[in-house]
């Protein structure tokens, strides 16, 4: 009988020593991978697929919720989640249920290796137990809402004020292609409203590394939050975030709603708010990520009359959301990951 194959993602050297040590002791399993990351994940899958993979979900470049729901709409995979995120917040192991995880084993933060090591024979019975589950694409709903669902789409320009607005969303990728972006901006810049497709709670985290990084002040937004020079505010997790206008200034607003292309926060419901309240004084930037969200925003920004950038195809980790703007004629200009923070600086400066 062939050995059950194993993939471990996890960004803890001591998870994968460990869980790899287990699995090559274990005659019925063979460890195929032990990755820091899903995007590493991903690569080495390509080339041997796993017929179990153990899953961390608070990892750098792609966080695990993320990677689960696109296993799961790819090619469903038996997924056993250890994680101390899930321990901690039962909303995330109820969302990684959802999207179908087979089992949530707990991992503290604290006396990791020794607990790992108590819990040998839980974590192999979990992966014996995984490669049997029969696991299908989670249902989805048939109906894919877009911004209508969240505000009205521009009538009239309702542009106030001549403050510049730099918006942006991303997916996959994003992450790391936001670092390489916002650290080259310096403090005098044009305010910032980002979003990027991540669970609640991990934003706050992900905003606070990206401070300690930058020039700017880079944080997630809180409602009523203004837009000013040389902040960049990260939609939370979980929220929609719009941009509005009042008193010749720019805010935001952060609210609840349903999932809009999918996704929550959606880029498509900010960059149709900042059509309608900013106009042509707004930049918009669309870049690596899966599927379509941003792309029908994307198009009633430049039908406004704001400027629109595409990161390129060769710089994206996943070419999907820049292709799709690209396909319905909303964007202006196709750039290299490495230009955009000039193309945002030189934003402070054009003629609307």
């Amino acid at each position: 009988m062939s050995r059950i194959k194993v993939v471990v993602v996890d960004d803890s050297a001591v998870v994968r020593q460990v869980f790899g040590g287990l699995l090559e002791g274990d005659p019925g399993l063979e460890l195929i991978a032990s990755v820091a990351d899903p995007l590493l994940a991903m690569t080495r899958m390509q080339r041997q697929w796993p017929d179990v993979i153990v899953l961390d979900i608070d990892m750098p470049r792609m966080d695990g919720i993320t990677f689960l729901k696109k296993i799961m709409r790819e090619r469903p995979t038996p997924v056993i989640i250890c994680s101390a995120s899930a321990e901690a917040s039962g909303k995330l192991a109820a969302e990684a249920m959802a999207a179908g995880a087979v089992a949530i084993l707990p991992k503290p933060r604290l006396g990791l290796k020794q607990f790992l090591t108590d819990s040998a024979q839980q974590f192999l019975a979990a992966v014996h137990a995984a490669a049997g589950a029969t696991v299908s694409r989670p249902l989805v709903p048939t109906e894919k809402f877009t911004a209508d669902v969240i505000l009205p789409a521009a009538g009239g320009a309702g542009v106030k004020g001549t403050d510049r607005v730099v918006a942006l969303g991303t997916s996959t990728g994003g992450t790391q292609a936001l670092e390489a972006v916002l650290v080259t901006l310096p403090k005098l810049s044009p305010g910032i409203v980002i979003v990027q497709h991540m669970p609640e709670k991990f934003t706050a985290e992900f905003a606070a590394r990206l401070n300690n990084l930058c020039q700017i002040e880079v944080r997630e937004a809180r409602n009523k939050d203004r837009v000013t020079l040389g902040l960049a505010l990260i939609a939370p997790g979980g929220k929609h975030m719009l941009l509005r206008n009042g008193g010749g200034h720019y805010y935001v607003d952060v609210i609840d709603g349903p999932l809009v292309s999918r996704h929550r926060p959606s880029v498509d419901v900010l960059f149709r708010s900042v059509a309608k309240c900013a106009g042509a004084n707004a930049l918009g930037v669309i870049m690596t990520g899966m599927g379509d969200d941003g792309a029908a925003g994307m198009r009633e920004m430049h039908d406004a009359g704001a400027h629109t950038l595409a990161q390129d195809e060769e710089s994206c980790v996943v070419y999907g959301m820049p292709k799709e703007a690209v396909k319905r004629g909303g964007v202006d200009k196709i750039v290299p990951l490495n230009a955009i923070g000039h193309e945002i600086l030189q934003h402070m400066h054009r003629t609307a």
